[in-house]
């Protein structure tokens, strides 16, 4: 099976890629264990410093591949591979806030949904101008369960209600202006300075930035858990919902 992900070193950092251009770079659960291995595989690499995630051409990731999930509507077992989706894109997000490295985001282009959501779990957001940011599941009759708790805890409830609810995405000024983006530069420009920001790391004691890191993202604890697994349950109940069927008959018309 065609790799996903591609993987590219380039010490002191090194890249993940999700890598599907001709589909938006939309995440299949293959996909999505292909990108828990390459978190892995970084980890073990000691001449890498920091990870970048970006996506490949000019879209960051349209998130969820909508095709898979329209499929897995018709098998016998839909149910349940929901929810064992919905747990596998839990312990992503968890794994990322409790990697001993940074993570930065490169955001190259549009990143919705679940995307939007790894987005989230990064250190640090570089964005490219014609980047944005939403989560559109409420327009498909789905719920964005897992991301809605670090959504929360990264802009507040108010921010994040709108954000949830409305569907609409966040441009990159906006992200800037809201704290979801650390620094918004041009479109050329938005890997190499992560790969900047992954030197300016490399003069630092790594052992200080992983305490850091824990010391950033503990406050959380085990709450953030407890309240992804709770969303990773409506997220999977979610989709065996009438009006969610409805809504991906409607997208799969649309298509063609």
């Amino acid at each position: 099976m065609k790799s996903l992900v591609e993987i590219r070193v380039d010490p002191p950092s090194g890249t993940i890629i999700l890598d599907r251009p001709g589909q938006a770079n939309a995440i299949t659960r293959y996909g999505l264990e292909q990108f828990k291995q390459a978190l892995e595989d970084l980890h073990q690499q000691q001449s890498v410093r920091a990870v970048i995630l970006t996506g490949s051409g000019t879209v960051f990731s349209a998130g969820t591949d909508l095709v898979e999930l329209e499929e897995t509507r018709r098998e016998e077992d839909a149910a349940f591979q929901w929810q064992a989706d919905a747990v596998s894109y839990q312990q992503v997000l968890l794994s990322m806030l409790r990697f001993p490295k940074p993570i930065i985001a490169a955001l190259n282009g549009p990143a919705r949904g679940t995307a939007a959501g790894l987005v989230l779990a990064c250190d640090l957001v570089v964005a490219a101008q014609s980047a944005s940011l939403g989560f559109p599941e409420v327009t498909l009759g789905l719920v964005a369960g897992v991301s809605a708790p670090l959504l929360r805890f990264r802009v507040g409830a108010t921010r994040a209600a709108q954000l949830l609810l409305g569907g609409q995405p966040l441009a990159a000024g906006e992200l800037l202006q809201q704290g979801l983006a650390n620094e918004v530069v041009g479109d050329d420009l938005v890997w190499a300075r992560a790969h900047e920001l992954a030197g300016e790391m490399e003069e630092l004691v790594p052992e200080a930035i992983t305490m850091t890191k824990r010391l950033l993202n503990e406050t959380l604890g085990e709450s953030l858990s407890t309240e992804m697994s709770v969303g990773a349950a409506l997220m999977a109940t979610a989709r065996t919902t009438e009006s969610a069927q409805q809504a991906l008959e409607k997208w799969k018309e649309a298509r063609g």
